[in-house]
């Protein structure tokens, strides 16, 4: 009968099943993260991430949403492999260098534990081409861009950090019907690849209060790219400087968009929850 050895990590409550490729063949890895990812009837999770070998840096990161479908990049996950690597003792470094489908992530190990373990990563520069994030709106930057969703308009602000980010910068997001309206966002014919949606309210120059529609996953606790978006696109509206704290759901994440080479640093907090072994 056929072992699988895991690990449930979270990321300020975004949370996954991780599971070692260089010792374990994952046969079907679409297909197990909809059955362990049920929160009644598996392990639950948002999904699963697979940590494999890599050609070209240290480690490779695939991952897969609740739903099955694979995901480009996900900052929690990788801050949560960065600790797996360095805690399982794949290596000793503290910089790494993470291959992911939206390319190349420098991940920084900082003060922590076998437990907790503080972690920045470098998510690259924020992508602002229509074309690119994907959306099918012409002008550039797509900022404040409306959109009628369930009989209301919508101002959107619209960013990739990898995968297609809409941001929307609104008061009272604890009211918000995100079950509702989230997957008109999420499935709306603007997003050719779908999109993530980030509801965002504005507390001051430094701080967010932030909700999350995940594609693929529904609302989660947290959405470390989504965070970076929304942080980008807070910036481009002037509503914030360029170092924000962004309070979600499960947890405060620290954004920083810096402006000499353009890049996103998000530092948050990698958790080992528990492990365990799937049998059959």
């Amino acid at each position: 009968m056929k072992r699988l050895k895991f690990t449930k990590m979270q990321g300020a409550g975004n949370d996954y099943i991780y599971m070692n490729g260089f010792t374990q063949e994952i046969k079907d890895p679409s297909e197990l993260a909809v059955r362990l990812s049920d929160r009644h009837f598996g392990i639950g999770s948002d999904g699963l991430v697979l940590i494999l070998p890599s050609d070209t840096c240290d480690f490779r990161m695939q991952m897969f949403n609740s739903d099955g479908s694979e995901a480009e990049m996900c900052g929690n996950a990788s801050r949560c492999v960065g600790k797996y690597v360095y805690d399982n003792g794949l290596t000793q470094k503290t910089e790494i260098t993470l291959e992911t489908k939206a390319g190349v992530k420098h991940i920084t190990l900082l003060a922590g534990d076998a437990i907790s373990r503080e972690i920045t990563v470098d998510m690259g520069e924020p992508v602002l081409e229509p074309a690119l994030i994907p959306v099918r709106v012409a002008e550039e930057p797509v900022l404040n861009f409306p959109l009628e969703i369930a009989g209301k308009i919508w101002k959107i602000s619209c960013v990739s950090m990898g995968n297609p980010h809409a941001v929307v910068f609104t008061e009272h997001i604890k009211d918000l019907d995100l079950p509702v309206i989230g997957p008109k966002f999420e499935n709306h014919p603007l997003f050719p690849r779908k999109t993530n949606t980030e509801f965002v309210e504005v507390v001051d120059r430094n701080t967010l209060n932030m909700r999350v529609w995940e594609r693929g996953a529904g609302e989660t606790l947290a959405c470390g790219t989504g965070a970076c978006a929304a942080a980008v696109a807070a910036v481009l509206n002037n509503y914030c400087e360029r170092k924000v704290t962004v309070h979600l759901l499960g947890g405060d994440l620290e954004i920083e968009w810096n402006g000499y080479n353009n890049r996103v640093y998000m530092t948050g907090q990698a958790v080992t929850v528990f492990e365990g072994e799937l049998i059959g």
